[in-house]
């Protein structure tokens, strides 16, 4: 009896765990860079919209240039689950990683970098929801 209190227990810790980890597309992105809050879910999230399609064209035109799988450049392969949303904020406002020192996001203009950002950040690894009508498919 003991050990089904136990599993029980455990098991609700760990439910409440994920129930707390887990967040459905977030609706806005507060950005230390220029101190704002971008609203994301005025724009749709497929690759044809304006705003995303732009976020995700220069992910893959300019990120993955370097960070594809087996890309002779030593570059880490990164894709939109590679961080989470917390993650991908980071390194875009702490902007430590070697390519963002080494000039290659100078290709980007300013406001690029946001929808690239933006992009990330509500694709991120900690945002997909089953049971969410915008992310079940």
């Amino acid at each position: 009896m003991l050990r089904i209190i136990w599993f029980f227990c455990v098991s609700l810790v760990a439910l409440a765990f994920v129930a707390t980890t887990i967040q459905a597309r977030p609706g806005k992105r507060y950005d230390k860079t220029t101190n704002t809050c971008r609203i994301l879910t005025s724009a749709k999230l497929n690759w044809n919209s304006d705003h995303w399609g732009l976020g995700a064209k220069k992910f893959k035109e300019v990120c993955k240039s370097c960070h594809s799988r087996n890309n002779g450049k030593g570059a880490k392969f990164l894709y939109m689950e590679s961080f989470s949303s917390k993650g991908w904020n980071k390194v875009f406002a702490r902007k430590r990683k070697k390519c963002a020192r080494d000039g290659s996001w100078n290709v980007l203009t300013a406001e690029e970098l946001l929808v690239v950002n933006d992009y990330l950040y509500r694709n991120a690894n900690d945002t997909y929801d089953p049971n969410d009508a915008d992310t079940c498919g």
